[in-house]
């Protein structure tokens, strides 16, 4: 396969990715709006907190380290793929050890929630490991459909598992609520069986095929899937092996980052379940806004600043124009980002209550969720900074500097950690938030020192996108003291002619704010028409 192949097949998988992500997270989003109004938050919590906690530790653990090592400069032909399926295989027993050993933690050392408020907890627990572990028996086919650019089986396959599973919750949380954990268990089992069996029944199809002889495939037969030694040769490949345990060793401490919240969660009993389950809620309700509108932005733009810049040299050993061009789009993507970020952060305070209540209803608008969606509309102006500013940092950045800085992240998260712990303990579930807020603030301020350096001596000054103009800066205070009345006066239990007034109030404060951004921010105005939408047009046609 050329070059110009596997681009093309990499691109298109990451298109398909890309899809799959924005379906997942609207599924996921409509199922646990569809489930608050029938489960407790108690029951949310333990399931999208301690038991999803249990299956992402024990997949990842199990098959990161070899997902890694066996598609490492695998282009499907270069390597012995009967030695790399054996390798693959040993997922599942490994899996096994770790599912139980997951399980005895997770049933005799952590605290057990109450029966009465989340029932079947054991074979809850039990449920979730063997889940976990049936979805390794898919392992060694997803590697061969990875490394051979199989790119709509996994979309296909994903996608009917999670309708699968979001069918079987919706049945059984409506007809049988009273079964608490097996709910959600057993549609985690149909989630990862619909998976396996869907890989399974693709390759039973795909071996014995002409495409299969055509495309001189690896494999030749269903046998050759299985655990086996030909000719004499090594049952694995250990030099694969030895690449896949040092891989393994990283994995723990990736895991541990990934999932620090949920750690500190469900080790350090800093959160009732309840607050669990409504913070898991408002946190995913939260990042959407931040994957729909700022990663797009940020995965384009890297790709453009690692064009035009050249890595690891200063200003004026570049093309002065390429770096002028540079410094005017992320002048504006600073700009841009800033403006939506505040609008968010302003509007976000006064309706935080109102659409917590639309979505989940007193559940969540009542206790801690409107106070955690506040902060988190914060928040979300943080990341929408960060996003940009690092974005540029790693794209100017040389070898040596991003080795730096990794150590500058890693020791960023260890004490996000230590963070976390503190200010949950001081100030509830919104303490998290905190914490990542302290934590996206050094990053930024990181990220700023680096860009007000490299830009020293040139005359451009893109760090300029960070201040809006004063008219946007009184448009935005007038709307932020007009919503906060607003929302005092007609705002929640006044029934939904009030409501509507409460939105009409915001609706007039969000066009006076976007009339400041009209006539003030002339050249944002300029680069939205003139780079974002025709990218977008073109995206579309």
């Amino acid at each position: 396969m050329s070059s110009q192949d596997v681009l093309k097949n990499a691109s298109t998988l990451a298109s398909y990715n890309v899809l799959l992500q924005v379906m997942f997270r609207v599924l996921t989003f409509l199922l646990n709006a569809f489930t608050l109004r029938f489960v407790s938050k108690e029951l949310i919590g333990v399931v999208n907190v301690r038991l999803t906690l249990l299956y992402s530790t024990l997949v990842f653990l199990s098959r990161e380290a070899f997902r890694k090592a066996c598609l490492s400069g695998s282009d499907g032909g270069k390597h012995n793929w009967r030695q790399l399926i054996n390798l693959l295989w040993l997922t599942l027993p490994l899996g096994a050890l770790l599912g139980a050993m997951l399980a005895a933690v997770w049933l005799w050392l952590l605290e057990a929630p109450d029966p009465q408020a989340v029932p079947f907890y054991g074979p809850g627990v039990v449920l979730f490991a063997l889940a976990g572990v049936q979805e390794l028996l898919a392992e060694p086919l997803w590697v061969l459909a990875q490394a051979h650019m199989f790119v709509r089986l996994k979309v296909v396959a994903e996608s009917l598992a999670m309708l699968a599973k979001c069918s079987m919750t919706v049945v059984l949380v409506v007809s049988a609520r009273e079964w608490g954990l097996y709910i959600f268990s057993a549609a985690h089992l149909v989630y990862t069986g619909v998976l396996v069996l869907c890989y399974a029944v693709y390759f039973l199809r795909f071996l014995p095929s002409k495409e299969a002889t055509e495309r001189n495939f690896p494999l030749r037969n269903i046998g050759d899937l299985m655990p086996h030694t030909v000719n004499g040769e090594p049952l694995l490949d250990w030099t694969m092996a030895r690449l896949t345990w040092s891989f393994f060793k990283q994995s723990f401490l990736k895991q541990i980052l990934t999932e620090g919240e949920r750690y500190v969660m469900t080790f350090l009993n800093v959160l009732s379940f309840g607050d669990q389950g409504v913070y898991d809620i408002v946190n995913n309700l939260g990042s959407m806004v931040a994957r729909f509108i700022f990663l797009p932005i940020e995965e384009s733009f890297y790709i453009f600043f690692a064009k035009v810049l050249e890595r690891g040299r200063d200003v004026k050993s570049q093309k002065q124009e390429d770096v002028g061009v540079a410094a005017d789009v992320l002048q504006c993507l600073l700009k841009l980002v800033l403006v939506i970020g505040l609008i968010i952060a302003v509007f976000g305070y006064a309706y935080s209550g109102l659409a917590l209540d639309i979505y989940g209803g007193s559940l969540l608008s009542s206790g801690a969720g409107p106070s955690l969606l506040q902060c988190y509309s914060c928040y979300v102006l943080l990341l929408a900074v960060n996003g940009v500013t690092e974005c540029f940092v790693f794209a100017a950045m040389s070898q040596e500097e991003v080795d730096k800085y990794n150590l500058v992240m890693l020791a960023l998260s260890a004490s996000f950690l230590f963070l976390s712990y503190m200010l949950t303990w001081w100030a509830g579930s919104v303490g998290f938030i905190l914490a990542n807020c302290l934590n996206m603030a050094l990053r930024i301020t990181h990220s700023v020192v680096y860009i007000r350096r490299y830009f020293l001596s040139s005359p451009w000054k893109p760090l300029r996108g960070l201040l809006p103009s004063p008219l946007l800066c009184l448009a935005l205070a007038v709307s932020a003291a007009v919503t906060v009345v607003s929302e005092s006066v007609f705002c929640c239990d006044g029934g939904w002619l009030l409501r509507s007034v409460h939105i009409s109030v915001g609706a007039v404060c969000l066009l006076f704010v976007l009339g400041a951004v009209l006539l003030t921010e002339t050249q944002l105005i300029v680069f939205v028409r003139t780079q974002l939408l025709p990218q977008y047009r073109k995206k579309h046609a």
